[in-house]
């Protein structure tokens, strides 16, 4: 019998050297754990509805349109009741969807308008440890302690103008975000721990709402933030910056993606450009390091997904599109139904994407298209996907669901 759990042994060492990802890791950021969109999560459903595969369905109160994060047993998120004026943090129990903590982080009487697609409560929360980080652009961010206690708050003073969008980013000892209002641009970094300013870098353009994203090369850690008129890169631990691409856009919401060499960065409205960037130059490098750019299918607020060679997208109203990740070949492009602004998820070869009407597609990843399901759930969907163990986490404008095979 020595034997057989010797082999076991073996293989356990063989798949912890391997860094496949755990199907239990946390989903604590926007977009996942990578922040590109990737799940680890297995033997998930392909088929829903109101009658299918639904664990639990909860309601939620006010309005946001923050993703899920996860955590061992909880799942956070951020909402706004009282039409914006009181800004709270939502902690939910991941086995049966009931409210564990439903907490005021800010309070404004003043809050202004927002856009028609946006919310007071749109970023994404980030987790770590038993730390919570909320966010909600010029009105406020916060560090809570799972248990719900609020440990600092901080507050920039700009002008959103169609309210908070892109959600904050950890490294190492530091939060990191970018605030692009009509009236100031910066990207600041704040201690963790107490809340306290690291760095702030100001930066010239127009307001902008995308989340930043952490990347290495060349051994070097490179944080990409992508603004109005321009991407920047800085380092993450002083804001010292290291290059950038000027491009024509503002009102810029997809995160950046990396791989094969390439930064992979959207300009925004009003006409969306894709550029793929080398990551590996020295200030200016706009007429240097664009290796290829794309105009047709792009779009203005979902996030590009790079899986393997190929870079998948779906512009707002619906064209959805495959490339060549390298040249920005088009593989396939096709009509989806409906309008989106959730960014797709990419888990165990497949592709998960969400329009604005409850109405989520799954494809096979591929050089060809191919559809596998379509399903509808009822209500106005905007927050992207969280996957986490077997579930996938959906939620409306009035609702979070639990969607999971059934075993029965």
């Amino acid at each position: 019998m020595k034997y057989p759990v010797l082999f076991l042994v073996l293989l356990s060492l063989v798949v912890s050297m391997s860094g496949l990802p755990d199907q239990d890791e946390a989903w604590p950021q926007f977009r996942g754990p990578g922040g590109q969109g990737h799940a680890s999560a297995r033997g998930l459903a392909k088929e829903w509805s109101e009658t299918k595969n639904i664990t639990w369905k909860v309601p939620l109160p006010g309005n946001g349109w923050s993703s899920p994060v996860i955590q061992g047993e909880k799942i956070w998120l951020t909402t706004s009741v009282d039409e914006g004026r009181s800004l709270r943090a939502l902690c939910l129990s991941r086995s049966d969807g009931k409210l564990i903590h439903d907490l005021e982080v800010f309070r404004q009487e003043q809050v202004g308008r927002i856009h028609s697609k946006n919310s007071h409560a749109s970023p994404t929360p980030v987790l770590d440890g038993d730390r919570v980080y909320v966010h909600f652009g010029a009105f406020g961010s916060a560090s809570l302690r799972s248990d719900g206690r609020i440990l600092w708050k901080h507050r920039f003073d700009y002008n959103h103008r169609h309210g908070p969008g892109g959600s904050p980013v950890l490294f190492e000892d530091l939060l990191i975000y970018n605030c692009d209002g009509t009236d100031v641009q910066f990207v600041a970094a704040l201690d963790k721990h107490t809340g306290k300013l690291k760095w702030k870098k100001t930066r010239e353009g127009r307001m902008a709402y995308s989340t930043p994203l952490a990347i290495e090369v060349e051994g070097e850690p490179q944080l990409v933030s992508t603004g109005g008129d321009r991407v920047v890169t800085y380092h993450p631990l002083s804001g010292e910056e290291i290059w950038s691409v000027r491009y024509d856009g503002f009102s810029l919401v997809p995160r950046p993606v990396f791989g094969l060499g390439l930064v992979y960065i959207i300009s925004g409205y009003p006409h969306p450009v894709l550029y793929a960037i080398r990551p590996d130059g020295q200030g200016d490098v706009t007429d240097s390091h664009v290796a290829w750019s794309l105009k047709r299918g792009v779009p203005l607020n979902p996030s590009p997904l790079l899986v393997g060679e190929e870079l998948y997208m779906v512009s707002d109203r619906g064209i959805a599109s495959c490339v060549d990740a390298r040249t920005g070949k088009h593989h396939w492009q096709e009509r989806l139904p409906g309008e989106y602004s959730a960014s797709p998820v990419y888990a165990e070869g497949k592709i998960y994407l969400l329009n604005e009407s409850g109405e989520a597609t799954v494809l096979e990843v591929g050089r060809e298209f191919k559809k596998l399901a379509s399903n509808r759930l009822p209500g106005r969907t905007l927050a992207s996907f969280a996957m986490h163990g077997r579930a996938i986490y959906l939620r409306t404008d009035s609702h979070l669901y639990r969607i999971e095979r059934s075993t029965s």
